[in-house]
């Protein structure tokens, strides 16, 4: 029971805000859409909040998360993986549809504070535990004790042990002069002697201070427990993820059935609100109409022609379009253990089957073992020194095998050293589960870095592409990462991988910047410096394209932008299309390229199942009606094929069509360019421009992890942020010599 004196009373005022009209989403879905229907929609959403808030759900957005052991799985470190639904209204052209679907957020281990520093720090026992990482990770968590049913949130730990720590009680009652006595004693003596209860293990251990500053309240440690449902925002580790990932992975069956009881459990129907605005909601899934469209053909080696079978191919007996020839190359060891030997010699015969000609590598640099524990700059300096001591000339190419497969810290500045310093393209690998499958794609991965092709389509062999083949047409791919949470230093980086050599749609290369920190508009497209000089990302593309081109400027440039929502899709057109234009005025005043601008987006709600059936649907399946926007122009397309889990289709936006595609050659286009990802022999979910700028932007991301970043800063005197104070430090250029290489394959 709560004691009645910390009641407290409080007055709450209500104000009127607006008046929102449905009405307005009845307009939407006629395609007059405005911005009332948006703030219609929004109150909707804001009900359905509402409605789950009372059942004691965790709200996450629109994610909504039952206090539910059941829906819990444990990904270690003391965090767990919540499964719960997310639930949305939109208009569509089939009406006014309810977007449900599950979702799975990271919440802390409830139960026994100590034990969840114990799966958090992965200590032996209580004793083992760093008190002072514990104190960040515990800050701000609510917990319970189990002398009072009151909810408390930690705001530190106690300087001294449990035994030690002493603070002022009062006496009950007054004295003779009406005073209140007070003694000094030490909050285990309290809790044992005054209280009554045995603790166990605590007197050693700091307490946990839920009280103020000035004003501290302690707790023995065994006491406390972790209130459920208490959301985990810090980034998970390689393993965590991996382990969250296998987790919450659901066939397409198992999923259907969740959305069906988490709909049934919700009893929207009861919802006097929903009611009120005239809302109810079917209990069955939306029935539309897709399209299965036919996997392009590919060309191989030989001549070749291949048709791709459930979205997938191989290279069994079959060779490479365009091989490499390697012939200048040394592998290099940072203490790998494995046979290097029967590697190189497993390497170069199954090259010789796929048609890339290898030559026997000049050298195998192993690492000395007395540097294996100096930290990873100075380990790939010595490894260098090595190379540049035996090796006659700069190599074409170095095999790199490195100890471990994730997040190795060796990998960043090795890749910066080669392609930054040297302009040596660089394959790395950590042999540990080698066979002939295994080394066919790494070879895909080298022959495609150097120069060469796996494979590409017929339409791009006798150039056939529906207006892309006819006029010089740039193909890009626009994508912006940032650091992960919690990280507001680091800055963010935009990449632009552009098509090259056209008529090809299989060629790219990529153009990474840094810029502030969680900025999603990419800012470096035009970078005017003086009235001549242009040093934007662009400019750097065009010429590119113009040489490799035969000299033919893009009469058409097509842009496929990732990773923006709906209420950016504006700042798309505004900001960067217009950036884009700049630049190319920038070089010729009289120029006017036709534009595409189309967003892709993998981070939303809708799933697609093939009723009667327990399969995902199969790769090539085009949506373009029902459950798509009412008046803008926009379909989902699942181009692969989903073989574990249920697939996630790509919803893409076509915010501009100055070409003027027809629909279907548009989703053609869109298909094929899931079929030209050269790292592997299926067609990808995303068109592989994008792909391929999300690779390269993570690659050369590496390239500052492992640097000071006031260092780099100060020195390449780098742009300032929206915030005016911190530079933005900048990425070194890439060598000539890989610049214009599939570098980030």
């Amino acid at each position: 029971m709560r004691r009645p004196y910390h009641s407290k009373t409080y007055k709450v005022e209500i104000s009127f805000a607006a008046k929102i009209s449905m009405q307005a989403i009845a307009d939407a879905i006629r395609g007059q859409e405005s911005e009332n229907s948006q703030e219609a929609l929004r109150v909707l959403d804001i009900i359905l909040r509402q409605h789950a808030a009372k059942q004691g759900c965790l709200l996450v957005r629109q994610s909504f998360f039952h206090n539910d052991p059941k829906n819990f799985t444990d990904v270690g470190g003391g965090v767990l993986g919540c499964r719960g639904f997310h639930s949305s209204f939109r208009g569509t052209q089939g009406g006014l549809s309810l977007n449900i679907d599950v979702s799975t957020t990271m919440i802390i281990q409830p139960g026994p504070v100590v034990d969840f520093l114990i799966s958090n720090q992965n200590a032996r026992d209580p004793f083992t535990i760093d008190w002072a990482k514990a104190k960040r990770t515990l800050k701000n968590l609510r917990i319970k004790t189990t002398t009072s049913n009151q909810e408390f949130k930690i705001t530190g730990l106690s300087e001294l042990p449990c035994k030690e720590q002493m603070f002022t009680l009062k006496q009950k009652g007054a004295n003779a002069n009406g005073e209140v006595d007070t003694s000094e004693v030490t909050v285990y003596d309290y809790f044992v002697n005054h209280r009554g209860i045995n603790l166990r293990y605590s007197a050693d251990l700091p307490c946990i201070n839920v009280g103020k500053p000035k004003k501290p309240t302690y707790f023995p440690l065994e006491l406390c427990s972790l209130v459920s449902l208490q959301r985990y925002t810090k980034a998970l580790n390689t393993l965590q993820r991996s382990s969250l990932v296998e987790k919450s992975r659901q066939k397409p069956k198992e999923r259907m059935d969740t959305l069906s009881h988490a709909l049934r459990s919700s009893n929207y129907d009861a919802e006097p609100m929903l009611r009120s605005c005239g809302i109810t909601i079917s209990s069955q899934f939306a029935q539309i109409e897709g399209r299965v469209l036919n996997a392009p053909k590919l060309k191989v080696g030989n001549g070749d022609d291949f048709f791709p079978r459930n979205g997938r191919w191989n290279f069994n007996n079959k060779k490479l379009v365009e091989p490499i020839k390697l012939e200048k190359w040394a592998v290099v060891n940072f203490s790998a253990r494995c046979d290097i030997r029967s590697l190189v010699r497993d390497l170069i015969k199954c090259g010789q089957m796929k048609g890339i000609m290898i030559e026997p590598p000049f050298d195998v640099f192993e690492e000395n073992p007395q540097v294996r524990r100096a930290p990873p700059l100075v380990r790939v300096e010595k490894m260098f020194e090595q190379i540049k001591g035996k090796l006659p000339g700069a190599p074409q190419f170095l095999l790199c095998l490195l100890p471990e497969r994730k997040n190795c810290e060796i990998y960043g500045p090795w890749k910066k050293k080669n392609l930054a310093d040297y302009g040596i393209v660089t394959q790395c690998m950590a042999p540990t589960r080698v066979n002939d499958q295994y080394l066919t794609n790494v070879l895909l991965k080298i022959n495609a870095k150097l120069g060469g092709l796996n494979s590409k389509l017929a339409v791009e062999q006798n150039p056939s592409i529906p207006l892309v083949s006819k006029v010089p047409t740039l193909i890009l791919g626009m994508d912006v990462s940032h650091g992960s949470p919690g990280h507001s230093d680091i800055p963010s980086i935009a990449a632009v991988v552009s098509s090259r050599q056209w008529p090809l749609i299989s060629r790219y290369r990529a153009c990474v910047r840094t810029q502030g920190s969680k900025v999603e508009m990419i800012d470096n497209l035009f970078k005017r410096v003086s009235d001549t000089e242009d040093q934007g990302i662009i400019r750097e593309i065009l010429l590119d394209f113009y040489t490799s081109s035969g000299k033919r400027k893009p009469e058409q440039i097509i842009i496929f932008r990732d990773g923006v929502s709906e209420s950016q899709f504006s700042q798309v057109l505004n900001k960067e299309l217009d950036q884009i234009i700049e630049a190319c005025k920038f070089l010729d005043e009289k120029w006017n390229p036709k534009f595409t601008v189309i967003v892709a987006q993998k981070n939303h709600h809708t799933k697609f199942f093939q009723p009667g059936s327990p399969d995902n649907v199969p790769p090539g399946t085009v949506i373009d009606n029902k459950v798509c926007h009412p008046r803008n122009y926009d379909f989902y397309m699942c181009a692969h094929a989903g073989m574990i889990g249920t697939t996630r289709p790509t919803h893409y936006h076509v915010l501009l069509d100055e070409i003027g595609f027809s629909p279907d050659d548009l989703q053609e286009l869109v298909h094929s360019l899931s079929y030209v990802y050269q790292r592997s022999t299926t067609a990808i979910s995303v068109v592989a421009p994008v792909c391929y700028a999300h690779l390269a932007a993570t690659q050369v991301g590496q390239f500052l992890k492992f640097e000071d970043i006031s260092e780099t800063s100060s020195s390449q005197g780098g742009g300032v942020t929206a915030a005016g104070a911190i530079p933005v430090p900048q990425l070194p250029q890439l060598e000539g010599k890989v610049c214009n290489s599939m570098f980030f394959c």
